[in-house]
């Protein structure tokens, strides 16, 4: 046998493995590093987080970035080279967070890496009758597992697309084994560049269990930051937004778009919400001169109210009785929170509360998603659009 493959068997079997989830999100943030130890699989599976980091992005890696990043037209060698760069980028950063853990490359397991999305093509937005669900993530993964010499299980995207689905919201999966709960009806709530939910029922029926993306969550309200206040990656603590009035015309406007009236579940990114998509709705409302404290504002209301107003689309009865566990960069935005706490009659908390740091979920769930590709059985969710029942992830060796 392969020594890479009885390496992998061996993994298998073991009562519990070591493994680091990686994620960088739309936001272009930075790398989370998650060091999990996760002992069995699907609705066994028990996680604990030993570790995590989060390794900005320099300036000049976002600028790199940003000359591919859901743009239609790009220089091809360009994004061909990035693939690799941005692989040993991540490596060299996962290596730089276990020598300030103290912990020996040897001690891990296996990499979960995401890779950085530059592309996000779901049929409902590029509507082209021939072509399938389209993503795309740099990052190679052979390249994370030379440099690190560990085996590493990346592109976790293109099984679902190839199963029927967009390509996202994975966390429905991780959602599922690690933070359902019989008897509590939970509803955990993302908000990165996107936002996306996922419910799980007290009953715990993965049947009944949702997923979608509700729409923009930081992606905008960062961008504008950037454009008016340079210096300033975000918004922190809405000091900006706080200080502006919300435009109900510009609002309005910003809901009209056609993704907003498609069935749910859906998928979207930074390719439909881009500053292009604000202008467009600034001509249209006559707002093209308002403040930039009451255009942040009314963009920290959009994504309030989409994400309200996906939710209470599933008609769940007596949301009183939910829980709405909060997790990504849009939970420290304390305005965006008091307006959703508003507009959903829910009981609000972090996952913190549930053992996870919410800065780590997503990093988390993917290290979850790499145990299923090498321990995990069958999970069946039915052959729902948005959920196909799937292991994912391709395997690369580190020789």
């Amino acid at each position: 046998m392969n020594k890479n493959l009885q390496s992998l068997y061996q993994i298998a079997q073991k009562p519990s493995r070591k493994i680091i989830g990686l994620m960088s999100g739309t936001s272009m943030d930075g790398l989370d590093v998650a060091l999990c130890e996760i002992s069995g699989a699907g609705e066994s599976t028990e996680v604990k987080l030993l570790d995590f980091d989060t390794i900005p992005y320099t300036e000049d890696i976002k600028e790199e970035i940003r000359q591919v990043f859901a743009k239609e037209t790009i220089n091809f060698p360009h994004l061909a080279m990035l693939n690799e760069w941005i692989g040993v980028l991540h490596a060299n950063m996962i290596l730089e967070c276990l020598q300030k853990w103290n912990i020996s490359p040897e001690d891990v397991d296996l990499i979960a890496s995401h890779g950085q999305t530059v592309m996000h093509a779901p049929k409902i937005l590029h509507g082209i009758e021939k072509f399938p669900n389209a993503t795309l993530q740099i990052g190679d993964g052979d390249h994370i597992a030379v440099n690190t010499g560990i085996i590493t299980i990346a592109d976790f995207r293109q099984k679902h697309v190839a199963a029927g689905g967009e390509g996202a919201p994975l966390a429905v999966y991780g959602d599922y084994f690690i933070f359902g709960k019989k008897g509590e009806n939970r509803i955990m709530l993302n908000m990165g560049g996107i936002a996306n939910f996922t419910y799980l029922p007290a009953n715990m029926n993965p049947e009944e269990v949702f997923v979608t993306d509700t729409g923009t969550g930081n992606t905008l309200l960062d961008a504008f930051t950037r454009t008016f206040y340079p210096d300033m990656a975000y918004d922190k603590d809405a000091l900006l937004a706080k200080q502006g009035i919300v435009n109900q015309a510009l609002l309005e406007a910003l809901k009209q778009d056609e993704f907003f009236k498609k069935p749910f579940p859906k998928t979207t990114g930074p390719e439909l919400f881009s500053k292009a998509y604000v202008y467009r709705a600034q001509e249209v409302s006559d707002t093209l001169h308002i403040p930039s404290h009451d255009l942040l504002a009314t963009l920290t209301r959009f994504s309030a109210e989409t994400i309200a107003e996906a939710v209470h689309s599933l008609n769940l009865s007596n949301l009183s009785d939910f829980t709405v566990y909060t997790s990504g960069g849009g939970m420290h935005n304390p305005l965006l929170m008091e307006w959703l706490q508003e507009l959903i009659p829910a009981k609000f908390a972090r996952t913190n509360e549930l053992g996870i740091n919410g800065d780590a979920k997503e990093a988390v769930l993917f290290a979850i998603l790499a145990n299923e590709t090498v321990a995990g059985g069958e999970s069946d969710f039915g052959t729902r659009r948005g959920i196909p029942s799937v292991t994912m992830g391709k395997i690369s060796f580190p020789s």
